[in-house]
């Protein structure tokens, strides 16, 4: 994806390998690896990541540095079409608004420029600040898929499947659903 996006508080914009050191210290924080595993050599679980065949890797940039990441991929067949994204953030910019923004200007690009009519995302069901950015996008609880994904010590945690229909993507605050598209 060649593709730049503009939001009120964010740019997204395609990973380059100058970002995995920035990417790998922030999925290292234990506020984010609580939720995204990578084992010992957080560099190496970036990489292999990126290198996931189908799945489109954005770096969120705030204030003219890397924050995060989020990724989308999308279900091809045409009778259950759709989009799913991903995100984390460096804890410094939790509370800001920023990861909202991101998932905000990922979701109306591919609402507006890939034509899906509806994104999922599927936040661990304990974690409460990312249903609630999710939330304020427009997302809506489907419902709990239980045992769903293991965790670091070994064991099974349910997961929250959330959905958002094109028409329901909220709008930010200065009446906009969001940003920009910018080829590159």
């Amino acid at each position: 994806m060649e593709t730049t996006l503009h939001g009120t508080l964010v740019t997204l914009r395609p990973v380059t390998a100058a970002d995995i050191p920035a990417l790998a210290r922030i999925r290292a924080t234990p506020e984010v690896r609580r939720w995204w595993r990578g084992g010992d050599d957080m560099v190496a679980a970036v990489r292999e990541d990126l290198a996931e065949p189908g799945v489109q890797h954005l770096a969120i940039e705030c204030e003219g540095r890397v924050v995060g990441a989020i990724q989308w991929a999308a279900e091809t067949e045409p009778d259950y079409r759709h989009a799913n994204i991903d995100i984390y953030l460096d804890p410094a910019v939790h509370g800001r608004g920023v990861g909202t923004d991101a998932v905000r200007t990922l979701a109306r690009h591919l609402i507006v420029a890939h034509g899906h009519h509806r994104l999922v995302i599927d936040p661990a069901a304990d974690n409460a600040a990312a249903i609630q950015c999710y939330r304020n996008v427009g997302f809506r609880p489907v419902g709990i898929m239980r045992q769903y994904e293991r965790g670091e010590d070994g064991t099974w945690h349910d997961s929250l499947l959330m959905d958002l229909l094109a028409d329901q993507l909220t709008q930010d605050a200065g009446g906009r659903n969001a940003g920009r598209t910018q080829r590159s």
